[in-house]
């Protein structure tokens, strides 16, 4: 059970990582116009806000650094300084900072620095002041002197000179006024007060009571109470499990007492509906707008753009969407990679731009969008595209693929090379790219929650990166199955299609087995034959892999899973159907977690343990293997991948 402060702290770090988060973006729209009014009162207000919450929880280093930048918007509401580059850098970097200070609450570490980028930003900003300053003081004198000059050519009237004693007078009088300006704002109210106006309220007391009762709403004694609350992620998991855990078990009484409590269906209808609005509920509390990760991407465009040398425009779409908050904490990373990607190896440098035809700008664009159970999250460029000769060349030279090899795949597979562990197609190592380490933790990343990836590109046109994520990962689709040892699942979002055939209508090729679906050739493999492997080597015998196979009879009907993944296709044979079921998965612990092809678990209604499988890595041996065999490479080929 957590303390009152706990709870406190909770709800400051969560208001604090939200606060400079709109900065970055703000900072960044700020710099591109440097008139946005809009943009400057927000930042003061988040500055000011985010001051009095740090120095209310006593976190006295976020405060200062806070107070520091609302000074600075201070006098930049007031025209006192004026906003360039070099202001520009250091804020973000304050704002760096405050990050680091605000993530050292949360989990305290090595103290952060922050005294030199106060100090630093105190002395600009004093700087620009005394500059704004003097730059009004020159205009004010250049104003005067025109004044002058214009005053010069007006006709002089010809008037009486004044006596001496007139002249001692005004002086006087002149010395007074700009001696003590109080002095001559009294005389002016005591003017006013001797020769009052018609509309003078002769009890002005009486009036300013008045007029406070006119706007005295009709209750002022009614506390409005905001209908939004923070809850910490972590209550919402604990939730969510125990949601799992009710379903479970609320299928596990409906599977016992189905042959006896016929007479019970109304009581188990209600019971199903009532569990399911209540994992739907819970389900939606987890859910998030997109625009909580897109809006990070302002500042990481606008960094890399300025290390890249480049001029970038960054445009969101479909912010509105939402998709599970772990899916996209787990995306997050995938997606700062594939914007930097874009940046770096899309989009072009100014002038190589201007000499194509283009805008000097280039344009990034992240959009999302819902289609039933999942978001389609895009990355798309403007900027060259990517060259599957050079992908080739590339990957040939990492030994990665064979110049025969290259020879017969499709531009569209060359360009999938760029997921392989190792691959970069950049001719020169930067802070950005050129070290071998990215798409393949993309893929990786994108695998492990059951989505998929997809490219689109046209050399000299742009790219466009397709992400298709579940958008939740709380439950999910699955296909139940059995094998020898038991009920398996397979998730449906590598499902593509389930069909029923004789042997007769199997080829064998060599050590493998092929058949025809829909005009295409399909490459099977009995799941008995490979969960009956003792180490993975031995998937290269000769006919290892074929001993069910030789065991049926010609006439025996196959149940076949056809799976889809990364564009290739494959055939699952096993020995029976069960059934389309919403599953939650659980993770194994160790050491059953290092077991190859199984993802997690799940609990059946009659109490079993269903294990489920993991398609991806299953596919990724299939056809390459972490050291390719014979069988293997035939298997590969064979099926032209």
């Amino acid at each position: 059970m957590q303390s009152g402060d706990d709870e406190i702290k909770e709800i400051f770090l969560s208001e604090a990582f939200e606060q400079t988060e709109e900065l970055n973006k703000l900072f960044t729209h700020l710099e591109k116009n440097h008139t946005n009014k809009q943009a400057i009162e927000a930042i003061f207000r988040i500055t000011h806000t985010l001051k009095a919450n740090a120095a209310g929880m006593g976190l006295e280093d976020i405060a200062a650094i806070a107070h520091v930048l609302e000074d600075i918007f201070n006098e930049i509401k007031t025209d006192n300084i004026t906003l360039n580059q070099d202001l520009f850098n250091d804020l973000f970097k304050a704002n760096d900072i405050l990050c680091a200070l605000i993530n050292q609450v949360k989990t305290p570490g090595l103290p952060v620095k922050f005294r030199g980028i106060k100090t630093k930003l105190e002395v600009r900003v004093k700087k620009l002041k005394d500059e704004a300053s003097e730059n009004n003081l020159q205009d004010a004198a250049h104003t005067s002197q025109a004044q002058l000059n214009k005053d010069y050519k007006k006709p002089v009237l010809k008037r009486k000179s004044p006596s001496k004693a007139q002249l001692e007078k005004a002086s006087r009088l002149t010395k007074t006024i700009l001696t003590d300006a109080k002095t001559g704002i009294d005389m002016i109210h005591a003017i006013q007060a001797l020769a009052p106006s018609e509309t003078t309220d002769p009890n002005p007391e009486e009036s300013i009571e008045k007029e406070a009762a006119k706007n005295k709403p009709a209750d002022d004694t009614k506390i409005v109470i905001s209908e939004n609350i923070h809850i910490p992620v972590r209550k919402l998991d604990n939730l969510l499990n125990l949601v799992g855990e009710l379903i479970i078990e609320k299928d596990r009484v409906i599977a016992l007492n189905g042959e006896h409590g016929k007479g019970r269906l109304n009581e188990y209808t209600r019971l199903q509906r009532i569990t399911s609005e209540l994992q739907f509920s819970v389900m939606d509390i987890r859910l998030v707008q997109v625009n909580v990760l897109f809006n990070k991407f302002h500042r990481i465009v606008r960094d890399v753009a300025a290390i890249e040398n480049k001029k970038v425009n960054l445009l969101l779409e479909g912010t509105e969407n939402e998709i599970d908050r772990n899916i996209l904490q787990i995306i997050s990373d995938s997606l700062v990679h594939l914007v930097r990607n874009a940046i770096s190896h899309g989009i072009e440098p100014k002038e190589q731009r201007i000499r194509q035809g283009k805008g000097e700008h280039g344009t990034l664009k992240l959009s999302a969008k819902s289609e039933k159970n999942e978001v389609i999250i895009e990355i798309t460029d403007d900027g060259q595209g990517i060259d599957p000769k050079r992908i080739a060349k590339k990957a040939i030279e990492k030994g990665l693929l064979t110049k025969e090899n290259a020879s017969l795949m499709s531009d569209e597979d060359i360009i999938y090379l760029i997921f392989e562990p190792g691959f970069s197609s950049a001719e020169k190592i930067t802070a950005i790219s050129g070290r071998g380490v990215g798409m393949d933790v993309v893929k990786k990343a994108i695998d492990s929650i059951g989505g998929t990836v997809s490219i689109d590109s046209q050399t000299g046109a742009g790219t466009t990166i397709t992400l298709r994520l579940p958008s939740s990962m709380a439950m999910k689709g699955a296909l139940l199955f059995e094998l020898e040892s038991g009920a398996f699942a397979i998730p449906l979002s590598y499902t593509k299609a389930v069909i029923a055939i004789s042997k007769k209508e199997i080829h064998q090729i060599g050590n493998n087995l092929m058949t025809t679906h829909l005009d295409k050739n399909i490459s099977l493999i009995y799941l008995n034959d490979l969960f009956n492997l003792k180490q993975l080597s031995d998937s290269g015998k000769e006919k290892f892999m074929l001993r069910s196979f030789n065991k049926s009879s010609m006439d025996e009907k196959l149940h076949i899973i056809i799976i889809s993944f990364n564009k290739k296709d494959i055939g699952f044979v096993v020995n029976k159907l069960l059934q389309q079921k919403e599953i939650v998965e659980k993770p194994l612990c160790k050491p059953l977690r290092e077991v190859k092809f199984i993802s997690g678990a799940t609990i059946l209604g009659n109490g079993n343990v269903c294990l489920v499988l993991d398609a991806p890595a299953i596919v990724n041996f299939l056809f390459k293997g972490s050291k390719p065999s014979t069988h293997q490479s035939q298997f590969a080929a064979e099926t032209n991948y």
